[in-house]
């Protein structure tokens, strides 16, 4: 479980592909501090370390990660938001995420906000998948790239964040422009509501 606070970015520093799967290695600052089998989020996908090496350690995403997500994306050099699981006795600066990306979408506009900007999302809508809780509320939380953002101006499938400075300097947002493919988490809150509207 995570918070949507990035700790950091990592920067990716090798790819290694086997079958359907690919191994991503990255470096952080805090790569002595891990172990294997920790879970730690990239781009607000939870995956599992599975080794090091020197000041590295190494992730593998399956098919289906690929698939729903932008780590297939990536290219050796690119930096991708990390956040280690939460502590449970700490604070919930963010909101509930479990790295389990649903989908992507892509920037389509990015604005001023007289110092921090605005970020304009689309991705792809249907009926099943609103049902299913994959949408966005006005004030509402989504995740995007791993980063615990408050939605604006929502649409069937689109919405708007504001990113002030200190949250674009410290985080992969500092890259993204129009056209850059994100991962979205949609509330999960919203998903059990849904689920359960479906029953009623």
């Amino acid at each position: 479980m995570f918070s949507g606070i990035v700790e950091e970015m990592a920067t990716l520093t090798g790819i290694e592909h086997e079958q359907e799967n690919i191994h991503f290695t990255f470096h952080c600052s805090f790569t002595s501090e891990l172990k294997i089998d920790q879970s730690i989020a990239h781009n607000g996908v939870c995956l599992t370390v599975v080794r090091f090496k020197d000041d590295s350690y190494t992730v593998t995403a399956m098919k289906e990660t690929l698939e729903r997500s932008n780590l297939g994306l990536l290219k050796v050099g690119d930096r991708v938001n990390i956040e280690r699981s939460m502590i449970m006795n700490g604070r919930l600066d963010g909101h509930i995420v479990q790295g389990h990306v649903d989908q992507t979408a892509k920037c389509i506009n990015m604005e001023d906000a007289d110092g921090s900007t605005y970020f304009t999302f689309e991705y792809p809508h249907s009926r099943e998948m609103a049902q299913r809780g994959y949408f966005t509320v006005d004030k509402g939380s989504v995740t995007v790239n791993g980063v615990s953002l408050t939605v604006c101006e929502p649409t069937d499938n689109s919405f708007k964040v504001a990113i002030i400075p200190y949250t674009r300097e410290h985080t992969n947002f500092a890259d993204i422009t129009i056209g850059s493919v994100v991962n979205l988490e949609f509330d999960i809150l919203g998903k059990y509501i849904a689920r359960l509207n479906h029953f009623t």
